[in-house]
């Protein structure tokens, strides 16, 4: 399969702008993101992509902070894992979760080790907001052994691996919209040996069972979210626990009312480079005034 490679140049760059710019195009149906100063670069299939949609979507971004341009390229699929090569650096986070791919060689043990081979399909554990959730799941680690978890939005399948290494509740649940990225997280769950006790299923919230879960991990963005949160408080048993990131740290207060007419209250929180993480537990019945 071929795919196109669009290298979106961002005048001045900033993270944050790309990651303005990653939120605006991603409805269009591109499968990974890479940044290289001063370039967001996004991958898509070529019969996928429209660069009609792609200009009228890049149009409608007010040039008032930064200024974009775009230019088209080819990539081979078999020359994908060479481009990831030679930009994947292995994530050590708190000195005790290694996430690295599996041409990584010598690097110090930690207590969790997370192969990634990534293809096409988002999550290779750079990003801030998967930071801050697996500090987040490692500082609640006694309360996942035994529980049954829900990785939702799972991406290549990094975090429904780590509760399956924290010997969650058998199988996790493993659950994202986008095929590619669920024959990704199979793939590396069976890489981790963990295939045996995740579950992945392709879809969206509205597979979620109501009152299954202990805890339900949603790294998504800010209005899939907001608009998900009344399912995942049916979804959690009393008490259960949801970690939520994805979002500025500026979207918590919107997210966390939001929550509050759910049932679910703030028990904690972090942030890394205006990036959020909130944890709600579920104390009553949503809102029904």
């Amino acid at each position: 399969m071929e795919y196109i490679e669009v290298s979106i140049e961002i005048t001045p760059f900033k993270e944050e702008y790309a990651e303005i710019v990653t939120a605006e195009i991603e409805d269009l149906g591109f499968e990974s993101y890479l940044t290289e100063e001063p370039y967001l670069k996004a991958y898509i299939p070529r019969e996928q992509f429209s660069e009609p949609k792609l200009r009228t979507v890049l149009g409608l971004i007010p040039e008032t902070e930064f200024k974009v341009r775009h230019t088209l390229s080819m990539i081979q699929e078999q020359n994908w894992n060479a481009l990831w090569e030679s930009s994947f650096e292995p994530v050590v986070i708190d000195g005790r979760c290694t996430i690295k791919a599996s041409f990584h060689k010598g690097l110090p043990r930690t207590k969790y080790t997370i192969v990634i081979d990534p293809k096409m399909a988002f999550g290779t554990g750079h990003h801030q907001t998967t930071s801050l959730i697996i500090k987040s799941m490692m500082q609640h680690e006694k309360e996942i052994k035994g529980k049954q978890v829900l990785d939702m939005g799972c991406g290549t399948g990094i975090l429904s691996i780590l509760a399956a290494k924290m010997k969650a509740a058998v199988p996790v649940h493993a659950i994202d919209i986008d095929p590619v990225a669920v024959n990704s997280a199979r793939e590396n769950a069976r890489r981790n040996r963990t295939g045996d006790r995740i579950t992945t299923l392709c879809g969206d919230a509205s597979l979620i069972q109501a009152g299954k879960y202990d805890l339900i991990i949603a790294n998504i963005n800010r209005n899939i979210i907001l608009e998900d949160l009344s399912t995942y408080s049916r979804g959690l048993r009393p008490e259960g626990r949801l970690i939520t990131s994805g979002f500025y740290v500026e979207d918590c207060a919107m997210i966390e009312a939001e929550a509050a007419r759910q049932g679910l209250t703030r028990t904690g929180g972090d942030s890394l480079d205006r990036w959020a993480t909130v944890t709600f537990v579920k104390t009553s019945n949503p809102d029904t005034h």
